[in-house]
């Protein structure tokens, strides 16, 4: 059975890009082999600014949101964070749904697909690191970093060097290895 990757949309705003970024990068899952590849858009969730009353260490949710959520999150094996820079640092959206949960992000590997100005979203993925390894996500250094995102987008596709491709596919081999490594960590 091939491992399930979750590639997540991470922002939410109305005028995103996000969808165009991840729609390339899921088409490079998909044919990779490795994994059975789901597109994940954090927007569909609806979650609301951290609203469970018990710690999510204690899995007791209440509200449906939250209970789609972790479902989600459960059934993968590991993740690609499509993820925006919002003022040198990640989206509020993403912080929030990582938060909203504990036991079901364990043991599973993380790579960054970042885009924004300059610097690719790089700052953005730094931040991301600090709050996954807390929730004892396994993140790699191999990422793909798409700087001035707006000059790569033509006709709603996202139109990237060669060398980008090749780095998405190095990601993808680095989450196979770290996902199979660390698949004992995950039985229950």
């Amino acid at each position: 059975m091939p491992l399930k990757l979750h590639t997540v949309i991470c922002s939410t705003r109305p005028t995103r890009i996000g969808p165009v970024v991840a729609s390339w990068f899921h088409d490079i899952a998909a044919a990779h082999g490795k994994f059975d590849a789901v597109l994940v858009d954090l927007k569909d969730f609806e979650l609301p600014v951290f609203d469970e009353p018990e710690h999510p260490r204690m899995q007791r949710y209440v509200h449906e949101h939250t209970k789609r959520w972790a479902a989600s999150v459960d059934a993968a094996d590991a993740f690609v964070f499509v993820t925006p820079e919002y003022n040198f640092g990640p989206p509020p959206s993403l912080l929030n749904a990582l938060n909203y949960l504990y036991l079901e992000w364990n043991y599973k590997p993380a790579g960054f697909v970042s885009y924004g100005g300059a610097s690719g979203g790089m700052r953005s993925v730094q931040v991301e690191k600090l709050t996954l390894t807390t929730l004892k996500v396994v993140p790699l250094t191999e990422a793909v970093a798409i700087p001035m995102v707006w000059n790569a987008v033509a006709d709603g596709r996202l139109n990237v060097p060669e060398g980008q491709v090749k780095a998405a596919t190095g990601m993808l081999d680095e989450l196979a290895r770290w996902a199979e490594a660390l698949k004992p960590l995950r039985a229950k």
